[in-house]
């Protein structure tokens, strides 16, 4: 059986998938499962129906149309936001997954197109983006097995992709749609394209295009207004102008105005000063307010038709790494419902290799002598798996406090997880971590 796709979920989309446009207002119904495509054993959160907190469309695995839009708008209605964490490896989602299971929440996975090339492979060849396109794809198909497995909802979404890497995303897109036609949901969640340095005209009229195609598959469009400072996955912007680094209420009521004549799944990532990666206290100046005026300047244009919080946009807050709490906060007042973290989780799996080295360094030196004698093999603690393992549960601490600030705990409804049994310890074959 091709992989992923079985004759009876075909049968059932066939009407579903030829549509001629994705229609939110309607419960979209996502079809079978991967564990159920497959076969695979699907129990406890995996099997059930429905949260006992959220609403009834949002299931365990990753969510596409009405169901991530009822996710966001749960979101923005119960004053959390979702973390969206960047991952450049399976050893990454799965730390996300357990992370999210742990705290009872939905998370974002999220991919970059630096992310998604080394996902591949860096020793493939990247014309024309094909590694990055593949890279992408096989960490989707990922997520889509693992998080049913862990029993939370996922966001499954791309970073920042600049003019230049449109093809990247042409490739993923097209992927989606291939998978519309068999499963009647697009692979991806959804996709974020940053023209953010091109002219604003520039920007509205290819994210309208996107757009347009997106919905129609039940895909959400993330787009970028102003500039975020700093760097990140290659792209250097630490020397921009500062009044690029704050949008104006007048260019978010434009973006809202266009877009929402295209479809109303966008989400809008505005510049109030944010900055990727992590700097001195007091170097970054975070104005949440300009949030806050935009949304009361869109709902004053909408008169009547505002909705009843008078929180129009879905906000995405961009270089949450290293942010104070206090400004966080707020801007999950002002209708964040997504805030990007790598910078952080970058420095945790580091920390978790660092500290495990540190701890059995007598055991890392040779294959065979270590502190307890010059016979002794040291396998258990140079297999990759042991380091990596400490990585992880490195990462699920840091995001642990990650949910904490964007008040994103205790969201589902599960309770505590489990502790995992069929593990084996160190006694008894397995591995020291």
């Amino acid at each position: 059986m091709k992989f992923a796709v079985a004759l009876a979920s075909l049968l059932i989309v066939c009407t579903e998938a030829f549509a001629p446009a994705f229609r939110p207002t309607a419960r979209h119904v996502a079809l079978k499962g991967i564990s159920e495509d497959l076969d695979l054993p699907c129990v406890e959160e995996c099997g059930m129906d429905k949260y006992p907190n959220m609403p009834e469309s949002v299931h365990a695995g990753v969510v596409t149309g009405q169901a991530m839009l009822d996710l966001l708008e749960h979101a923005k209605q119960n004053g959390y936001a979702i973390p969206a964490v960047n991952c450049v490896s399976s050893s990454g989602i799965n730390a996300c997954l357990e992370a999210a299971r742990k705290n009872d929440a939905p998370i974002i996975v999220q991919f970059s197109s630096g992310g998604s090339q080394f996902y591949g492979g860096k020793g493939l060849d990247n014309t024309d983006y094909r590694t990055a396109i593949a890279g992408a794809v096989s960490g989707a198909f990922h997520v889509r097995t693992m998080a049913e497995q862990y029993g939370v909802p996922v966001i499954l979404h791309t970073d920042h992709c600049a003019k230049k890497l449109l093809p990247w995303i042409d490739g993923l897109l097209a992927a989606s749609e291939r998978y519309y036609e068999d499963h009647g949901e697009p692979l991806f969640s959804s996709h974020m394209i940053d023209l953010s340095e091109e002219p604003l005209e520039e920007n509205l009229a290819i994210c309208e295009d996107y757009l347009a195609r997106f919905s129609k598959i039940g895909m959400l469009l993330e787009m970028e207004l102003g500039i975020t400072g700093g760097e990140e996955d290659g792209v250097d912007n630490t020397d921009v102008n500062q009044e690029d680094l704050y949008s104006t209420p007048e260019e978010i009521w434009e973006t809202y105005e266009r877009l929402m004549k295209v479809s109303p799944m966008f989400t809008v990532a505005a510049a109030f000063g944010n900055v990727h990666g992590v700097y001195s206290p007091g170097n970054v100046k975070l104005e949440p307010e300009i949030l806050s005026r935009a949304q009361a300047y869109i709902s004053d244009k909408l008169g009547d038709k505002a909705p009843e919080d008078k929180k129009p946009v879905s906000f995405v807050f961009h270089g949450g790494s290293g942010s104070d709490v206090d400004d966080i906060q707020r801007s999950i007042g002002y209708g964040v419902i997504k805030m990007n973290i790598d910078t952080d989780t970058q420095w945790s799996y580091w920390e978790g290799i660092k500290d495990f080295e540190k701890k059995y360094h007598g055991y890392l030196q040779t294959q065979i002598g270590n502190p307890e004698g010059d016979d002794k093999p040291n396998k258990k603690y140079y297999d990759p798996r042991e380091c990596m393992r400490a990585a992880e549960v490195q990462t699920v601490s840091r995001l642990e406090q990650s949910f904490a600030d964007l008040k994103c705990q205790n969201i589902l409804g599960l309770g505590e997880m489990e502790e995992a049994s069929n593990v084996l310890g160190p006694r008894r074959g397995g591995l020291p971590v």
